[in-house]
């Protein structure tokens, strides 16, 4: 019901990676949208899980990748940065252009709109994941 994928294969620039970005040899970063809210049965209802980016840059320098905009989120906040110690509790917006530093990983979390998150049962943690 809500129109998403459980899993969505992102490109650098914030759209979803088609076959032209796959038959790039020179494509070294992409991103893995693990949407939580994604139908988990044969029952119609929303996940409960995390809504999750993991973006990997194969790539020895730094890429701009674009977050992208996912429905029923205000933005996205870095949980893990493998080239910051901590990365902090900045929820950064749809559309902003985070470097994926060289050979790196990153994890982001969606953060939830205040009514979506009213209208939703609360997600396991993703630490518990």
């Amino acid at each position: 019901e809500l129109g998403v994928k459980d899993v969505t294969w992102v490109k650098p620039a914030g759209g979803e990676m088609d076959q032209a970005a796959w038959d790039d040899v020179n494509t070294h970063c992409l991103g893995i949208l693990l949407d939580g809210r994604a139908q988990v049965s044969g029952i119609r209802r929303r996940g409960q899980d995390a809504t999750v980016l993991v973006v990997l840059n194969a790539y020895h320098d730094g890429v701009p990748f674009t977050l992208p905009e996912v429905t029923g989120g205000q933005g996205w906040l870095c949980l893990v940065d493998t080239n910051l110690d901590e990365p902090g509790t900045t929820v950064f917006p749809f559309g902003h252009s985070y470097i994926a530093t060289g050979r790196s990983l990153l994890l982001f979390e969606l953060a939830h709109n205040d009514a979506y998150d009213s209208a939703r049962p609360p997600a396991r943690a993703v630490a518990s994941l």
